[in-house]
């Protein structure tokens, strides 16, 4: 046997504890694919099908098989933070209250802040050679159901921490895939470790303190074509010690305290997303992140117009760039920046905003970057949809806004600037590095 289905296996009740039943699926997988090596083959492995419904989990699943795949019929994200930021007198009109598809209530015993792997709904680990191979997550939703407070003075279904996470792997790790899933209030939505080969494709993570984190170190890897939105103290998208990285044609909303964070990334790519912020750090290379292509991205940094997050921020000033490197050799070609602020808001008061700020390193080319830069009054609303919308909308009543459109601190050198700011608005030692302004009209 090699499919399953949760709703009709004979050991426990998938509406009441999935994890329960996955873990025994999974043992009868092992018990019946037990000869590593019989007529060529011998542990095909196995597809776990869940079928639409509500399913709470209160067993961890453990995941120590190769070949396995998890599929639902639906990835059912639907904003939770929105409904609960909805009074709750008005809950009874509204046409939906919880997310749907497919759809794991996460309901284990989980410490806010604490090990991720403890409060993971799903761990894959396993010792031994060869790694674990060929995972599949495909089209189902993981709910962490409620944030709870934090000592922030938010609202508690805002605070983005619940020690919950949808997805833990802990092992290295060979072309696993997670397509079209749904990761919704959760404080870590996606982690692994040590990956080769590995995509992320297709899915909608958002409403999570963190989103996809790529730990440890990897190779080969993709994080393509996904929906992703983060928490103010939570990374979007972040990888450390990857290597042919590619990041391509993903919307990241704001929100979270970074857009892409690399770490010690190298020859990698992050081309032709787009990335929204309502912080500086949208981008950034850091620990000598080096021989990387930022490319055809389009970066918006505007306010938060939405009443309950309105004196939220990710504790970084107007100084620090929105794309931040710290390395060498990285190209940064035909990015389209936007700063749309209120210029009474920034800081520090009185502040001249850097878009790219290059802190240390040598070797890094910079050409043909587009940066606008406008002063708006700000707004809110209580609406998230309407306000958001709305501040995206608006061009008119806007004016020109100074900027720093590239600053070379004194770390950084031998860089090359063609294109990306007039003379006035860029800040380097062109005794210490190449540089030619965009021209002027006039």
């Amino acid at each position: 046997m090699t499919r399953y289905d949760v709703t009709t296996w004979p050991v426990g009740d998938a509406a009441e504890d999935i994890g329960e039943v996955i873990n025994s699926i999974i043992a009868d997988v092992k018990q019946h694919q037990d000869v590593s090596d019989h007529r060529d083959g011998g542990k095909p492995g196995a597809v776990i099908s869940i079928p639409s419904g509500d399913y709470r989990l209160r067993t961890q699943v453990l995941i120590d098989v190769s070949f396995l795949r998890i599929e639902g019929s639906g990835h059912g994200f639907t904003s939770s933070s929105i409904r609960f930021n909805v009074p709750e007198d008005q809950w009874p009109d509204l046409h939906e209250l919880w997310p749907g598809g497919s759809r794991i209530l996460v309901d284990i015993a989980a410490d806010a802040g604490g090990d991720p792997s403890t409060g993971a709904a799903f761990l894959v680990k396993r010792t031994g050679s060869p790694r674990i191979s060929s995972v599949e997550f495909s089209n189902f939703c993981i709910d962490g159901l409620h944030f709870v407070a934090d000592g922030s003075g938010l609202h508690p279904e805002n605070t983005y921490v619940n020690g919950k996470t949808g997805i833990y792997v802990a092992s290295a790790n060979d072309s696993f895939r997670f397509t079209g899933m749904g990761f919704v209030y959760l404080e870590h939505a996606l982690t692994v470790y040590n990956a080769d080969a590995l995509s992320i494709h297709d899915n909608f993570i958002a409403e999570s303190g963190s989103c996809i984190e790529l730990r440890g170190w990897g190779q080969a890897s993709k994080v393509t074509d996904n929906l992703i939105g983060a928490g103010p103290a939570g990374h979007s998208i972040y990888a450390e010690n990857h290597g042919g990285l590619l990041i391509t044609a993903n919307n990241v909303f704001p929100r979270g305290a970074s857009s892409v964070h690399l770490r010690s990334v190298t020859r990698s790519s992050v081309t032709n997303n787009r990335l929204h912020s309502f912080y500086p750090g949208m981008l950034i290379l850091e620990d000598n992140a080096s021989e990387n292509l930022i490319a055809s991205n389009h970066l918006l940094r505007d306010r938060e117009p939405w009443a309950p997050f309105l004196d939220v921020d990710n504790g970084r000033d107007d100084l620090f760039g929105l794309l931040v490197i710290d390395g060498s050799n990285n190209s940064v070609i035909g990015n389209h920046f936007s700063e749309v602020v209120d210029s009474a808001k920034l800081r520090p008061r009185g502040a001249t905003p850097v878009i790219v700020r290059l802190s240390s390193g040598t070797g890094n080319y910079l050409a043909s970057n587009h940066m606008v830069a406008l002063d708006v009054r700000a707004t809110s609303g209580d609406s998230a949809f309407d306000a958001q919308v709305d501040a995206l909308l608006a061009t008119a009543s806007m004016h020109p806004l100074d900027i720093v459109t590239v600053l070379v601190e004194d770390g950084s050198t031998a860089n090359t600037v063609l294109d990306s700011g007039t003379t006035a608005q860029t800040i380097l030692d062109a005794g210490a590095n190449a540089f030619r302004p965009t021209p002027t009209i006039g």
